[in-house]
């Protein structure tokens, strides 16, 4: 399978720290579904950071309720990478099947922290997403993107950050729809 020596589930998650096989490890792992979530899971723990990286991707579109407190834990891992991909895990809807998002509850507090104060620019844009999920219903939101967006020192963080504040595309596109 795949030309790879070992293709137990647990091999295929270390593989997602070699460059050559990370690619068909992911296609792997992603096609196990439920039966690779243990693995994936313990991934996370991986002392290798691409290794993590690729189990957050992986949780994308695996994510079930056992997992979700994993993945939140990971918006605070020390490499970037990582924290992209939580956060992006975090805030997309369209990878997930019938899995739930996750509400303002679990989230909303790292992805605030993270948009105020992480230093890499990547990690804010997607802290941002997050954030913005709840502008709509969360004044603590809404005031952060709008710190941000006069304050963060990058000028991708502040344009991302417009997007999700009234008058912005997408806090329009998502704005509640009144009942007629």
């Amino acid at each position: 399978m795949l030309g790879f020596p070992r293709t137990d589930t647990e091999s295929l998650v270390a593989y997602l720290g070699d460059p050559q096989r990370t690619v068909g490890a992911y296609w792997a792992l992603l096609q196990r579904g439920e039966d690779a979530l243990d693995a994936i899971r313990a991934g996370l723990s991986h002392p290798d950071a691409a290794v993590r990286e690729g189990c957050c991707r992986l949780l994308d579109h695996l994510v079930d309720t056992d997992s979700m407190d994993l993945l939140i834990a990971m918006a605070d891992d020390p490499d970037a990478k990582v924290r992209i991909s939580a956060l992006h895990a975090l805030a997309c809807d369209r990878c997930k099947g019938d899995t739930c998002a996750p509400g303002a509850d679990l989230v909303l507090a790292p992805a605030l922290r993270h948009l105020a104060t992480d230093p890499d620019p990547q990690v804010r844009l997607r802290a941002a997403e997050l954030v913005g999920k709840f502008a709509h219903g969360d004044d603590r939101a809404l005031a952060a993107l709008r710190a941000s967006h006069t304050e963060d020192p990058s000028p991708a963080v502040r344009k991302k950050v417009s997007w999700y504040l009234p008058g912005g595309t997408i806090y329009e596109r998502t704005a509640p729809r009144p009942l007629r």
